[in-house]
């Protein structure tokens, strides 16, 4: 009708209630909402536990439950895994193929940590981890850290660079740059993940040092625009990086100093002291001493040093840290103990000193035992032979395949 105005039905809110409940009743529907809800529950409690046992286990767990009520995981008997009780760490090693990052690659796969190692192969060798490549726990990436590189990691420990001078003279623009901006890539990724970094600088950052032995708080005697400064001047550069990140933008740093460190997996011709003597004894060539031969080095043999750099990055201390071992020998006398271990016989070449060449060199280690526990334990006459060994396994292969 006209004068009726359209009006909705309204709505029973007082009967939804009952209604729905009737609803739920009627033909036993609640019996199997509550029975559907009983084996959901069931399900999703035992399927992660029942997806690590085998199906015999499984059925004698399901069994178990029937009878007690409770599920009950059955011991699974077998080898203890090595990381018990601590968390597996994925971690990042640049210059891993190279001497010292090998072996510390090496450590870090035995305690049960991730490790993928990232190497331009410049002077790292793929022989140095060619027995690691099955394992599924590491991972070997051909990069230069000068380019960035995005990764998810907890730790990084930043070893890339050339350390010999042979090698970081061929191409001091690179070496510079790869001290400079292969750092600053890393630290950005620190910066980034929220990782701990570890730089290894070096004991050349003392230069030709006036204080003897050299302590973490002495700042050096460089020349700036020497034939050694892209690597030094690069390292101390590295250091500046490295505390800047860690004030300005609260990245965990920790920087290591290394002192003249040998092992085997050295580079067989790299002008180091203790390669070039051991190589040249091994191939019955004079041992080539520059210089009158007195000046000094210490020497600490590699697996001393991965202890060091591990207890660096485990503890709570910044640094910087000496690593090296306190004892100290003249050229000349690391001649005679080279002589004594391979040839009596071997001689000895005198040649001109090279350039800024340091006087002395010689750890003072006090902090690294007071703050790390760390000291070093294998002295030169124990772990020069284990260097030899290899040296003369390589060696030798190399003149077989020359056809010597």
């Amino acid at each position: 009708m006209p004068g009726n105005q359209y009006s909705p039905k309204t709505l029973k809110h007082p009967r939804s209630l009952p209604r729905s409940i009737n609803y739920l009743f009627r033909e036993q529907r609640l019996l199997f909402v509550l029975v559907g809800v009983l084996i959901g529950s069931t399900f999703f409690i035992l399927q992660p536990t029942l997806s690590r046992l085998g199906p015999s286990e499984a059925r004698t767990a399901s069994s178990n439950r029937g009878s007690q009520g409770i599920f009950q995981r059955r011991s699974v008997s077998g080898r203890v895994p090595a990381d018990l009780g601590r968390r597996r760490l994925r971690i990042v090693v640049t210059g891993g193929a190279g001497f010292v990052g090998s072996h510390l690659v090496d450590k870090l796969i035995a305690r049960g940590d991730e490790v993928i190692v990232i190497d331009n192969f410049f002077t790292g060798r793929k022989d140095n981890l060619v027995h690691l490549f099955g394992n599924p726990r590491f991972e070997l990436i051909r990069h230069d850290v000068v380019e960035p590189i995005l990764l998810e990691v907890d730790q990084i420990y930043h070893l890339a660079c050339p350390a010999s001078p042979v090698h970081y003279k061929y191409n001091p623009v690179k070496t510079y740059k790869t001290n400079v901006m292969g750092t600053l890539n890393m630290l950005g990724l620190a910066k980034r993940v929220g990782a701990r970094f570890l730089l290894t600088s070096t004991s050349e950052v003392y230069g030709d040092p006036l204080e003897h032995p050299q302590k973490e708080t002495y700042w050096g005697n460089v020349n700036p625009i020497g034939e050694r400064s892209c690597y030094d001047e690069g390292k101390r550069t590295a250091e500046t990086l490295t505390m800047d990140y860690h004030r300005g933008a609260g990245v965990e740093v920790r920087i290591a100093r290394i002192f003249n460190t040998y092992g085997p997996r050295m580079c067989l011709d790299d002008g180091r002291v203790v390669s070039n003597f051991v190589a040249q004894a091994i191939r019955k060539q004079p041992m080539t001493v520059y210089g009158d031969g007195k000046q000094t080095r210490s020497f600490q043999y590699v697996s001393d040093l991965v202890d060091g750099l591990v207890a660096l990055m485990g503890g709570e201390h910044v640094g910087p840290f000496n690593l090296g071992n306190p004892g100290e020998f003249t050229m000349l006398e690391l001649a005679e103990v080279v002589k004594t271990v391979i040839d009596p016989s071997a001689s000895i070449e005198f040649r001109p000193n090279t350039a800024d060449d340091p006087h002395k060199r010689k750890p003072d280690i006090g902090r690294a035992k007071e703050l790390l526990n760390w000291e070093p334990k294998i002295s030169l006459k124990d772990g020069l032979p284990l260097m030899v060994s290899d040296f003369r396994n390589r060696i030798l292969n190399e003149d077989e395949g020359k056809g010597l």
